[in-house]
């Protein structure tokens, strides 16, 4: 089986892939202080509930990928890899690894791995051109061109942390559940800032990826917009501009990615 984990600055994906399905899912919190050991602890608590993996840590695991925003968080993961999973083939996603996807930024090092991957399986699974839209720590838009090259993008605060900003900044408001009201008119503060957040990240989305995909196609409907991302859910149903929601994106690309470096036999 393969372990995949995707590092996101405020949670950490891991799938465990049984060939080109997706067996098993876990969501933790990323906490850039976390040693190699207190992860691999975790890593074993997670897999131990699963039925196909064994006791110790790593019975079951043919293969690992990893990407991450966090570099603390990478470099602790690269020493669990080495004292825990040492026969095992890891591909870490970093400059150097092949993932099949040309990247035609100014410069490419400093995008973000996360959005490689994702770029990655879109190519693969819908073509392109297309956009991806990941709902994370920030909302992030990605194009792909009708050549499956990764082409730019942009990045916007994302869903937490404007509530987090009004609820700090905001002398009479306060942390609120994001949720959808029941109008877009709100009848209490509560009400009023979960409008505010549901249909206004709508409202930019449908902006957003008009924009790009002017850009990118002559026709728009040549071009796939796919969601990804915790808080994709939110959004889904208010967004005209999504074609495909598909919650397991980056993981995805992180198998294609370690297929496309690890030789098969």
């Amino acid at each position: 089986m393969l372990l995949t984990i995707d590092v996101g600055n405020t949670h950490t994906v891991l799938g465990l892939f049984d060939g080109e399905d997706i067996v098993e899912h876990w969501r933790v919190s990323t906490d850039a202080r976390r040693p190699a050991d207190e992860l691999a602890g975790l890593l074993q608590g997670l897999m131990g509930m699963h039925p196909l993996l064994g006791d110790e840590l790593g019975d079951g695991i043919d293969g690992i990928a990893i990407c991450a925003t966090v570099p603390s968080v990478l470099h602790e993961l690269r020493e669990v890899t080495r004292r825990y999973y040492g026969d095992v083939p890891a591909v870490l996603v970093e400059p150097g690894v092949k993932t099949g996807v040309p990247i035609l930024t100014d410069n490419p090092k400093e995008v973000g791995a996360d959005r490689i991957i994702n770029a990655v399986a879109a190519v693969e699974l819908y073509g392109g051109p297309a956009v991806v839209v990941d709902f994370g720590t920030a909302t992030t838009f990605d194009a792909v061109s009708a050549r499956g090259e990764y082409v730019g993008g942009v990045i916007a605060p994302g869903i937490e942390i404007s509530v987090e900003a009004l609820g700090v900044k905001g002398a009479q408001l306060r942390k609120i559940e994001v949720a959808r009201p029941r109008s877009v008119i709100g009848k209490n503060t509560v009400e009023a800032m979960q409008a505010g957040i549901v249909y206004g990240f709508a409202g930019q989305v449908d902006g957003v990826v008009n924009r790009m995909v002017r850009e990118l196609a002559d026709d728009p409907d040549d071009v796939t917009v796919i969601a990804t991302g915790g808080l994709a859910p939110m959004v889904l149903g208010e967004s005209s501009v999504i074609d495909e929601h598909e919650p397991w994106l980056t993981l995805i690309g992180l198998r294609l990615v370690y297929e496309r470096n690890v030789a098969r036999t």
